[in-house]
């Protein structure tokens, strides 16, 4: 039996199957994924059913398998929500049981880096599987301009992937890199032992660039714009100005009607708090108060009455669209014509 350990995969499906078949695995080999089998590349559905179905398969934990584990989404991570769908719940709980490192005979396998001063067992999850707190870590640990294998000194060979390292692996005190950039158009590598043999395959494209293009309206369209405070609409706005897709400004430019919309809806907001709390004040006087409290917006009507309810301060704390919904509705405002835009607009 053989074992072949490859590289950050990223959804580069094609890739895979590819340097599978170049390299002969077989049903009884060991193929191991040393994690970030997921997320840039087009099909990172195939990858991760590729790894579950065989039989004799590990992945391990890679950052970007823990961005998704700790709900830590990014735009790579966005896309692989949507893509996976029903079946991102699923996901989530194979993710869980992954493993932070795995040993052979001739190697101990991890997804980014070792201390090298400190024994297997006393080596940080988060250093193991790069993630941002193990990145800053090590920064502090090490001299600037050092990287961990720099001080390895073990006798077991180190496999690695997380950095990428060129066209080529990286050779260095006996650690052996082997991220070389498939999804950004460089290569998919694998060290096959025993023997320690490289195969490598060339990445059809910059999966990468072209998916970020690609999925910029779906990803847009599934944003939590109605949770999401007018603030953070406001910068994500700002930032996606400089998309180079026609209906991304579309549909940017609906949002910004929509926030529109939800602002004016404040001036009507205002009028019924205060047609209200007449309402009530000219009912009962004496039990305004007893009143008032039995409503969820109490605080807006006990300011109302005394004329300091301003347009500011309902601007203020309805800093979420679904807030002032909401409050609008309680006060019998429509808002049947303020519709939250979608794709097809």
């Amino acid at each position: 039996m053989k074992t072949f350990v490859i590289g950050d995969i990223h959804g580069c499906y094609n890739e895979l199957i590819e340097l599978l078949q170049q390299m002969n695995v077989e049903e009884n080999d060991l193929v191991i994924s040393l994690g970030d089998i997921l997320d840039r590349g087009p099909k990172s559905f195939e990858v991760y059913n590729f790894f579950r179905s065989r039989k004799n398969a590990h992945v391990l934990m890679g950052n970007h398998e823990r961005k998704h584990l700790n709900g830590m989404l990014n735009y790579a991570q966005e896309i692989v929500k949507i893509q996976f769908g029903n079946e991102y719940e699923s996901l989530i709980s194979w993710i869980k049981a992954l493993p932070y490192h795995y040993e052979l005979e001739e190697a101990l396998i991890v997804h980014a880096a070792f201390e090298h001063d400190q024994v297997l067992e006393k080596q940080r999850e988060d250093v193991l599987c790069g993630s941002t707190s193990g990145e800053r870590y090590l920064e502090k640990k090490y001299p600037e301009n050092t990287f961990w294998s720099d001080f390895y000194s073990g006798e077991k060979t180190i496999v690695y992937g997380h950095h990428v390292v060129g066209d080529s692996p990286k050779f260095l005190n006996n650690t052996l890199g082997i991220d070389t950039g498939c999804c950004h158009g460089g290569k998919l590598t694998a060290v096959e032992f025993p023997g320690s043999i490289i195969h490598q395959v060339q990445s059809e494209k910059n999966y990468w660039k072209e998916q970020q293009l690609f999925w910029q309206l779906k990803v847009l369209a599934e944003k939590p714009w109605t949770t999401m405070t007018f603030s953070s609409i406001d910068k994500l706005i700002l930032k996606l100005r400089i998309s180079e897709r026609e209906d991304v400004h579309d549909y940017l430019n609906a949002i910004e009607e929509w926030k529109d919309e939800l602002d004016n809806l404040l001036l009507l907001i205002l009028e019924a708090m205060n047609n209200l709390v007449a309402e009530l004040t000219s009912e009962d006087q004496e039990n305004f108060n007893q009143v008032a409290s039995t409503y969820f917006f109490k605080t807006f009507l006990f300011k109302a009455k005394l004329n300091k309810l301003t347009m500011d301060e309902l601007k203020e704390k309805l800093e979420t669209p679904i807030k002032r919904i909401e409050l609008a509705e309680a006060l019998n405002v429509s808002t049947k014509h303020i519709l939250l835009p979608t794709t097809d607009h």
